[in-house]
């Protein structure tokens, strides 16, 4: 769909406007600089899956918008990390980003946190994550640290590596979100626990990264709540681990984790002594036998929701008394 030029003329008489969505029109370069002049106070700006505009075009904007916190430009395929080093210097007063589908790499993800002082949650999906380090590692390294760095989204960056998420712990100690689902990395275990040893991890989402190991974390990681690692390879040593250094958690998802057993659940739940939620969906070497559940549920008062292997029959009447310590089972 265009932006017409109706739509050009009610934007531009809209001078108070702070927040801006023109996800999935066609614009120009025309519109972006026709907006640029007005000096609109936008703090909120989506060109998500936008076409047919340029860098100039969206350059011409955002050097115009001092005050812009939020931007998104997600499927921006023209983006390449030597066009992120010239926005990133115009964009003093982001918080926050998103340049998922982009052709970018951890360049770009450099110079926003060295240009962008208050950006603290960006978000890199489907990008080139891991492919700058592999040959660079030494040189991205600036000894610097970004204390404003949060949250940091990079699910299924597919050349991500171990040494790219040690880069992510020297340089965001106050990391709380870490968000590498999907990313199907090749050795990563050290980084990972570094991670979890030198930042400030809270919810670290692991989903599907094959090769992760963390038999190695012999330490407290006090402020961890969430924790995902589904269809992992995880076994019961490791949950162990898990329960020993992390018992804290509030939220623990193990879906399709085949080599888990009820020792391992059993040792979560014994340690863990805030545990709210636990998956065990298609965990089919956990067993579904009521005394288990039920050991579980009176042993552990925290306990809310179980989401309960696949062979679990919640018809059956003997399942029911667990519904009496407030817990949901399904």
């Amino acid at each position: 769909m265009y932006a017409t030029s109706k739509m050009i003329s009610s934007l531009r008489n809209l001078k108070g406007l702070t927040c801006l969505d023109l996800s999935s029109l066609r614009i120009s370069d025309h519109l972006l600089s026709s907006l640029a002049k007005e000096g609109l106070p936008l703090k909120r700006l989506s060109l998500k899956n936008c076409t047919d505009y340029s860098y100039a075009g969206i350059f011409c904007l955002l050097s115009k918008c001092q005050f812009l916190q939020h931007l998104d430009l997600q499927y921006s395929f023209y983006l390449n990390d030597q066009y992120v080093v010239g926005l990133s210097t115009v964009l003093g007063s982001l918080v926050s980003i998103n340049l998922s589908h982009s052709n970018i790499t951890e360049l770009t993800l450099l110079s926003l946190v060295r240009n962008c002082p208050f950006l603290s949650e960006i978000i890199m999906e489907y990008s080139g994550i891991g492919k700058f380090c592999d040959k660079n590692s030494n040189s991205l390294m600036d000894f610097v640290v970004y204390p404003q760095v949060k949250s940091l989204h990079l699910a299924r960056n597919p050349c991500l590596k171990n040494e790219s998420v040690k880069m992510l712990a020297s340089l965001f100690p106050n990391l709380q979100v870490l968000d590498l689902r999907y990313c199907h990395c090749y050795c990563i275990s050290d980084g990972i626990v570094e991670v979890l040893r030198y930042c400030k991890i809270i919810h670290l989402d692991m989903r599907s990264c094959s090769t992760l190991n963390l038999l190695s974390m012999n330490f407290q990681v006090p402020k961890l709540e969430v924790l995902n690692v589904s269809e992992t390879k995880i076994d019961d040593e490791t949950l162990y681990v898990i329960s020993k250094s992390c018992c804290g958690l509030l939220q623990l998802d193990l879906e399709r984790c085949d080599q888990i057993t009820e020792n391992g659940v059993r040792h979560v739940v014994e340690n863990c002594t805030r545990l709210r939620v636990i998956n065990l969906w298609d965990c089919h070497n956990v067993c579904a036998d009521v005394n288990f559940w039920m050991m579980m549920v009176i042993s552990r008062p925290s306990l809310r929701k179980i989401m309960a292997p696949s062979h679990f029959c919640p018809s059956d009447d003997k399942w029911k008394p667990l519904l009496n310590h407030g817990c949901l089972v399904f």
